[in-house]
């Protein structure tokens, strides 16, 4: 899979750190998974898997498989949340049309790396890697506000991306290379579910290793308080491009109301399910 960048590749740009009255500059290394180096190196979103847990391997392979399909994953070389993941957006696991645009899966720079400007290098090296394939743009997901596990879109108008389509409170940003190509939107099955009244039902995929360890533990809660739940574990990319909801990593409806793509606690889960559920089970 060529990148237009060397596996081991050096950003520009330099990060500035004082100590004492001495300005010490310092490079981040970046580096591609590849099918090769993949079990050896960590995904950053999720370092380590405890013991009964397999999110972290289920990912691997959903990385593996993906890989085959044009996906790439960048990503800094130190221990932690620091890497993009983009795909073809005719090969994403989500409900868009979007043909010959490149689709950000996760841009996450997080803790002490926040604020030296990694985010804007991930973001350079997906438009060159796009750019360099022929792509007429990039596409990613966010909202009119900030959503949880989603891109803030001011920090997205800031670097030129512009509406495309919305979905509720889902919007489709878009970084066109052309003026005269066609805007992506959404596909018209998002938010037209057709789910029985009176039940949670969630749906998933392996790309977060979160949801996979919570989408389990949300249907073992409703079931200790003997509410209907339904989980859609999504296996191909044919029914995540189908799916009701424009975030299919984790999205939660009540019947045929969108609730969240926030992967809960149990806490949250049961305020959550008191306000919508616990009426209809008292009244069962």
């Amino acid at each position: 899979m060529q990148t237009g960048e060397s596996e081991n590749s050096i950003a520009d740009s330099r990060k500035k750190t004082i100590t004492g009255k001495a300005i010490k500059e310092e490079t981040m290394e970046y580096i591609q998974l590849t099918p090769e180096n993949l079990q050896k190196e960590h995904i950053c979103c999720s370092m380590t898997e405890k013991k009964g847990d397999h999110s972290v391997t289920d990912k691997k392979e959903w990385l593996k498989k993906r890989m085959e399909e044009g996906l790439v994953f960048y990503k800094g070389n130190i221990r932690g949340k620091v890497f993009i993941e983009y795909i073809p957006a005719e090969a994403a696991w989500v409900p868009i049309q979007a043909e010959n645009w490149m689709h950000i899966n996760c841009l996450w720079v997080s803790g002490s790396f926040k604020g030296q400007g990694y985010s804007d290098e991930l973001l350079q090296h997906c438009i060159a890697d796009a750019r360099a394939k022929g792509m007429h743009g990039i596409t990613i997901l966010s909202g009119k506000k900030k959503l949880p596990f989603l891109s803030d879109p001011s920090y997205l108008k800031h670097k030129g991306f512009t509406p495309a389509d919305e979905a509720g409170v889902f919007t489709l940003m878009q970084l066109p290379f052309h003026t005269d190509v066609k805007a992506p939107c959404f596909a018209k099955t998002v938010f037209q579910p057709k789910h029985p009244e009176h039940t949670f039902v969630l749906y998933y995929t392996d790309q977060c290793p979160f949801a996979i360890q919570y989408a389990t533990r949300f249907a073992q809660w409703m079931n200790n308080w003997g509410q209907a739940c339904i989980v859609h574990h999504i296996t191909t990319r044919e029914a995540a491009q189908k799916c009701p909801a424009p975030v299919t990593s984790y999205a939660l409806f009540y019947g045929n109301t969108y609730l969240t793509n926030e992967i809960m606690s149990e806490k949250k889960a049961e305020k959550l399910w008191r306000t919508y559920g616990s009426q209809t089970v008292q009244a069962g």
